[in-house]
């Protein structure tokens, strides 16, 4: 079957020939191909102005990224024997890198695959669809998973905001197999448990797993905060590493719950504390108890969700650290994380130095992080590198 033609405005085909995926509604020729005659989700060769072929996407008129390319061959339809050929690329990736197979299997545009998130949890299998191209190939989806994996079971988690721009509905439902009421994988040599059904994103952040152990090595001994801890990503492993006592703040009382869980799970209960609460207000409580910490981790979910949220965003990001440079002891550290893509490195590097200068403490960054190798950098793309993880001694003049 012949799929329809896709043309591009005079010059808007020069970011494709660099290597990006994404097509804006403003950069289509709807004279020649009027995006009202696009089903959402359709599939469409995709031509520049002179009418030469740059490569296979998937449309949808409804959202300001219309059209997202998939591949640079002519004709190559998007289907169950492309997806088993792009998974078994993605896993076999995942497989040299890690021992245990608890990964971020398909991170979209990376891994060839636009608007298909899957994260692997031993047997188990989690997707996030976040595109009506993708959502087209569900079955697909399913089959090709079935086949390359032979997972106990895959369970939808397709309810990300990214989703309204695309005019898809929000839902969490098991697509195949029995699901567990636990997903179970491990991380940095520690033992984790988290809610199938429950939590965040797919119930876990595998991006800061190379962070978490770097960060292990400047555990031992030490009296440990983690703020915005979730279910214990780094308060448990700083306590596996040996921390002499670890703090971990967050709002969710699930969350806490398992954190707990996963702190007996790894035999580290005696030395773990939570506190629920909001981060700032829990901050401020101990500052005002005169509590210290050896190390204090900041991982907060994004400040910057879009562009417009800038400014507020970068103040929320220097008044967090700035509350956690408070309460470090005289030559204590300090982790700093941000997972904004709007929020740029040399930004957040500045707001610290800030904060430090104006508790006339001295910053030094001693090492820079990023996202896990499972999370890999489209080249092309930047909006694939998002996360930022300085690690700072805060030192007293």
């Amino acid at each position: 079957m012949e799929q329809p033609a896709l043309y591009l405005k005079k010059n808007e085909d020069r970011r494709l020939r660099q290597g990006h995926l994404w097509i804006y509604s403003n950069e289509v020729d709807t004279g020649r191909s009027p995006l009202a005659g696009f089903a959402a989700g359709e599939q469409a060769q995709v031509f520049s102005h002179d009418a030469k072929p740059l490569g296979m996407a998937y449309v949808n008129p409804h959202s300001l990224i219309c059209a997202r390319l998939y591949s640079r061959k002519a004709g190559q339809a998007l289907d169950r024997s492309l997806l088993i050929h792009r998974l078994n690329i993605a896993l076999s990736l995942r497989q040299r890198l890690f021992e245990q197979p608890s990964y971020r299997l398909v991170y979209g545009e990376s891994d060839g695959l636009p608007g298909l998130v899957v994260d692997r949890f031993a047997e188990v299998v989690v997707v996030q669809i976040t595109t009506a191209g993708m959502e087209w190939l569900k079955d697909a989806i399913i089959e090709a998973l079935d086949k390359v994996l032979k997972p106990r079971a895959i369970l939808w988690r397709n309810d990300s905001s990214s989703r309204q721009l695309e005019g898809l509905e929000s839902y969490v439902e098991t697509a195949a197999g029995e699901l567990p009421e636990q997903l179970v994988l491990e991380e940095n040599g520690v033992r984790f448990e988290v809610p199938a059904l429950g939590g965040q994103k797919t119930g876990w952040f595998y991006d800061h797993r190379s962070n978490r152990q770097q960060m292990q090595q400047l555990c031992k001994g030490q009296r440990v905060l983690d703020v915005f801890s979730y279910m214990g990503g780094w308060g448990i492993q700083a306590a596996v590493a040996g921390a002499s006592a670890v703090s971990c703040i967050d709002s969710s009382g699930p969350a806490l719950d398992q954190l707990e869980h996963n702190a007996r799970l790894n035999g580290v209960t005696e030395r773990v504390a939570t506190i629920q609460g909001d981060a700032f207000e829990a901050l401020k409580a101990l500052r005002a108890e005169r509590e210290r910490f050896d190390l204090v981790i900041v991982d907060p979910p994004a400040f910057i969700k879009r562009k417009k949220d800038v400014k507020n965003g970068i103040e929320a990001y220097r008044r967090i650290n700035q509350a956690a440079m408070q309460l470090l002891g005289k030559d204590g550290l300090l982790i700093s994380a941000s997972c904004s893509f709007h929020l740029q490195r040399e930004v957040l590097r500045d707001q610290l130095h800030q904060g430090a200068r104006h508790l006339d403490r001295q910053l030094q960054i001693i090492a820079q992080g990023h996202q896990g190798p499972d999370h890999p950098v489209h080249p092309a793309i930047p909006e694939t590198d998002y996360i930022k993880c300085l690690f700072s001694r805060v030192a007293s003049l």
